[in-house]
Parts: C-alpha cells; sequence; structure tokens
C-alpha cells in the first residue's frame, strides 16, 4: 500500500475512527488525539498491512488507549463549581431540559473498566462481530462474550440507567 492509498483511508475511514475514539475516551480532544497518534503509527507500518487496514488501525487505537490507561494523566483538575447553565429552558413547564438524555449511559460507560468499555463501543457501538472484537483487542472470543457479558450485568443494575417503571417492576 502507498501514501495515496493511506491518504484515501484516512479521507474515508477518519470519521468512523473518530466516532470510536469518542466512544473510547468520552472526550472529543482526546478522542481526536487518539486518532491522530493511531494514523500515525499506522502510517509507519502501512507498508506491512496486507488486508483490512481499519481493523489494524482499530487496533492500535485500543492498544494506545489501553497504554494511555496506564498512565496517570494530571492534566485537568475536577471542582465542585458547575459551569453556568447554557439556558436551555422548557418553554412548556419553565425548566431546565437535559441536552442530551444519554448523559446518565455515558456517565455508566465511564464507570465500566476500561476492557469492557472498550468491548461495548466496539460491538454495541460498531457493530463489530465478537470475533472482528478479539481480533482488534488482540484476545479470544470467549473473553470478548464475558467481557460483555460482564459489562452488560453492571448496566443493567446501574442506578443512573433505571426508570421508574423498572425500579418499580423490580419491587
Amino acid at each position: 500500500m502507498d501514501r495515496q492509498e493511506f491518504d484515501a483511508f484516512v479521507e474515508a475511514r477518519s470519521s468512523a475512527l473518530l466516532r470510536t475514539a469518542y466512544l473510547l475516551t468520552h472526550d472529543r480532544g482526546l478522542a481526536e488525539d487518539l486518532v491522530q497518534a493511531s494514523l500515525t503509527k499506522a502510517w509507519f507500518a502501512w507498508a506491512r498491512i496486507e488486508t483490512r487496514p481499519e481493523a489494524y488501525v482499530r487496533r492500535i487505537m485500543v492498544n494506545t488507549y489501553s497504554s494511555w490507561w496506564r498512565r496517570r494523566w494530571n492534566g485537568e483538575q475536577a471542582t465542585a463549581d458547575l459551569p453556568e447553565s447554557s439556558g436551555n429552558q422548557d418553554p412548556r413547564r419553565g425548566e431546565s431540559v437535559r441536552v442530551d438524555d444519554r448523559t446518565d449511559l455515558w456517565r455508566a460507560l465511564e464507570r465500566l473498566p476500561k476492557r469492557q468499555r472498550a468491548v461495548v463501543v466496539l460491538r454495541f457501538y460498531e457493530d463489530l462481530s465478537e470475533a472482528e472484537t478479539a481480533e482488534i483487542m488482540q484476545c479470544s472470543v470467549g473473553t470478548v462474550k464475558s467481557q460483555a457479558s460482564r459489562a452488560l450485568a453492571k448496566l443493567r443494575i446501574d442506578p443512573s440507567l433505571r426508570t421508574d417503571s423498572a425500579e418499580e417492576s423490580a419491587r
């Protein structure tokens, strides 16, 4: 594969790779950094990639992301002060509305161990098969199945994802 093929690959697949990176990191800036770092690594290996370059780059992304978990980052610090409201009001009720109802799901995913989160992202957001996920994560299909099962079990009992009807039916 040559430079023109690499450029075409980046142009065609970078938005899909960015989506995967965002689902892994939950941060737009970190996701962009992850994609850039992964594509840089892929560029140096491009001549050796014979088939399925996207799977190869996704593997690089997961491995790079894994190495990022292992090192401690001391950049931004959490604060007790909340930013000002964006002013999103429900005109019918006069109260603030959630801009994104998926916030609870994002937070629940963030609470999962990194490996389980990677499996959930690759299997359910990226719609990859168990075999493709195992190949990208460099583990067995059984590991993908067990990690997915554990992740889904944790998500099912996560209190922030429970609805009133789910709470009542559990009683």
